[in-house]
């Protein structure tokens, strides 16, 4: 494991990679709650490091990267940092992009920001909108409160619930390896974000795929209007998934366009 610094704040941020050297870079960010672990447990990195070189960085209040505990230190000019930081550490001037959900908002702030890093930009479960009450839709009504009292168990215990279904055995270990008070932190920042405007987006020029499962209703139309905004990108719907089965359910669709992107498959099927 390697680690970064952003030069604004100092804050540290861990990441691995994985794949041959000299092998086109794809940079893996990861959702809410989560970590770098994700991309082993549900495959990419089995499915992609033998053609591509991956990055896999913890955002910071997450896995093993520092974990401030004030708000405004989760701004979204802050992330886009952090991801520019860990780039110049690997050194790597150029990436394919695939983020999931909070991974995708920071992947379409580092296109508008920063577009030259770029070669074409993944995004799976994303939104450019106003973040306002995403996180108690998301989880469920008073997340914070509840991280703050009862802690990453009393989140998990919580969000089961509202689920009616058990979190995935990635997903719950991924979670409770977090901050508590960092990631209430992040959560109210993120609150707090405006979005980015459908102007800024319509000057974004690397290929897109945007990726959203049909019941995941949080994101489909977002997605949708994401799809319509950003000149040429591609849209994939998978049938029957939600939000959180994004990321494990869209492999097929990431392979096959990273694969396309980098001359690795004659024909693109997305």
């Amino acid at each position: 494991m390697s680690h970064a610094t952003n030069p604004a704040d100092g804050t540290r941020i861990r990441f691995t990679t994985a794949g041959p050297e000299g092998a086109p870079v794809v940079l893996l960010v990861h959702g809410s709650a989560l970590s770098s672990a994700v991309w082993r447990a549900f495959g990419y990195v089995k499915a992609l490091s033998g053609d591509f070189r991956l990055v896999m960085p913890d955002l910071r209040g997450h896995g093993r990267s520092d974990t401030p505990h004030d708000e405004d230190a989760y701004a979204m000019d802050a992330i886009v940092g952090d991801l520019l930081a860990v780039l110049d550490a690997a050194g790597v001037d150029r990436v394919h992009y695939v983020g999931y959900s909070f991974g995708a908002r920071a992947g379409l702030a580092l296109a508008v920001d920063a577009p030259d890093r770029l070669s074409s930009l993944t995004l799976l479960g994303g939104s450019a909108r106003p973040q306002a009450g995403s996180m108690d839709a998301m989880f469920f009504p008073g997340t914070v409160d509840v991280l703050e009292r009862e802690g990453m168990d009393g989140f998990v215990r919580a969000w089961e619930e509202r689920r009616r279904t058990p979190v995935d055995p990635a997903t719950r270990s991924a979670f409770l390896k977090n901050d508590a008070q960092a990631l209430a932190a992040y959560f109210r920042r993120s609150d707090r974000e405006p979005g980015i405007d459908d102007e800024m987006l319509a000057d974004i020029d690397v290929p897109v795929l945007a990726v959203v499962g049909s019941d995941d209703r949080l994101r489909v139309e977002d997605t949708r209007a994401l799809s319509r905004t950003v000149p040429g990108a591609r849209l994939a719907i998978l049938r029957g998934v939600d939000h959180a089965e994004t990321v494990s359910a869209a492999l097929p669709a990431v392979e096959t366009f990273l694969s396309a992107r980098a001359g690795r498959k004659p024909t693109d099927t997305l």
